[in-house]
Formats: structure tokens, C-alpha cells, sequence
């Protein structure tokens, strides 16, 4: 499945802990956003694990977006990056 992960964290070293957890599953396509083309359950309960453990629940928050192929595909963008990669989505 393809997921957006936003998240916004006040702490320096926990956002870089939050950074380093994403890049090993997904591709970064802003400071605080990344895209996760194909995770599966299991991979996205592990990240949400990982993430629940480093973030300030007080303080911080993480936002997980399920997205549908068509959602993708009707995806529109300015500027700077990349478009989404739809190809290599599919559903399982």
C-alpha cells in the first residue's frame, strides 16, 4: 500500500531519529514528509512502533495517509521534485 508520512517534532535529536527510522522504508520528498510506495502491514507497524517510541506525544505529532492509486494518479505538485512513482505501486 502507499503511504504519506508527515510528521512535525520540536526536538533536534528526535527528528533526526524520526529522519533516519523513514529513509530505511521510504523516499523523502520534503523536510517533513515522505512517501512509502508498497509497505506492507508489517512495515508500517514497525515504523509506527519505532516512531512511537522516539516522538513527544506532548509536543510532537506523526500523520500516516493511506492512498489509493487513483489518488495518485490525480496527484498534482508546483515547483521543485519529483512526481509520485505509480509504477511501482501496487496493491497486495
Amino acid at each position: 500500500m502507499f503511504y504519506l508520512i508527515c510528521f512535525d517534532v520540536s526536538d533536534d535529536k528526535a527528528r533526526y531519529r524520526v529522519v533516519k527510522a523513514l529513509k530505511g522504508y521510504c523516499r523523502r520528498v520534503q523536510k517533513s514528509v515522505f512517501e512509502c510506495p508498497c509497505l506492507t502491514e508489517k512495515q508500517l507497524l514497525d515504523i509506527k512502533d519505532a516512531l512511537e517510541a522516539i516522538i513527544d506525544h506532548a509536543t510532537d505529532s506523526v500523520r500516516y495517509y493511506r492512498l489509493c492509486r487513483n489518488c495518485l494518479l490525480d496527484m498534482e505538485r508546483s515547483g521543485l521534485g519529483e512526481g509520485v512513482e505509480v509504477e511501482d505501486f501496487a496493491v497486495i
